[in-house]
């Protein structure tokens, strides 16, 4: 199999795709895929923990009273959008194609944002309300794994933004390419484990 060098003077395979071309590269990668794995532990307890308790209101609202239909909606549409434009990023980093690639990076941060600040807010209206993290076992499980996720959400966007600099910086190259397609993989994670808060705490919180 014939191999180049990188910039890094690392052998790089160019049968494969970019991320995957440097063996470092696949190590990182499937490390990640460990980091993965763990995490889906974490959220698998706490969404057993809200299932648990969701029903514990101790004379609180209750999620019916709480949740707000068109706002997480709308949290779910700006999530499931920046998770296809983050697809369309990488789909140009694979064709080589640097500013399309930063573009679409650029409006899956701002999408990603926008989401986040909904939180933020949709967090302040409730406790706003009355309704905090100590009022009740049901709230303080949704805090909590709404929470984790939102912070989860947060550190995505700082991360995408390094990587952005670094691809204005250096360009598509092994590296870059590897460390935004694991970002891709923690982004297309996040939007997995809300597609799950938005059925189990939101729709049935709504139905029941």
């Amino acid at each position: 199999m014939a191999y180049q060098m990188d910039a890094h003077h690392a052998p790089v395979d160019p049968s494969v795709p970019l991320e995957y071309s440097t063996e470092d590269g696949q190590l990182k990668i499937l490390g990640f895929w460990v980091f993965i794995a763990a995490d889906i532990v974490l959220f698998s307890c706490l969404f057993a923990t809200y299932v648990v308790l969701h029903n514990n209101t101790y004379g609180g609202p209750t999620a019916e009273q709480l949740f707000d239909v068109p706002g997480f909606v709308t949290e779910t549409l700006l999530l499931l959008t920046s998770s296809f434009t983050c697809g369309l990023a990488i789909f140009e980093m694979h064709r080589s194609r640097l500013q399309p690639m930063i573009g679409w990076w650029i409006v899956t941060i701002l999408l990603g944002m926008g989401f986040v600040g909904m939180e933020i807010s949709e967090f302040a209206k409730y406790v706003g309300e009355g309704a905090n993290i100590t009022r009740s076992a049901f709230l303080s499980s949704f805090f909590i794994l709404v929470g984790t996720h939102g912070t989860h959400v947060t550190i995505g966007i700082f991360w995408m933004i390094s990587i952005l600099i670094q691809l204005i910086r250096y360009g598509i190259t092994a590296v870059t390419a590897r460390k935004a397609f694991v970002v891709s993989i923690y982004w297309h994670f996040l939007d997995a484990i809300w597609i799950f808060i938005f059925t189990v705490v939101y729709l049935s919180g709504k139905v029941s």
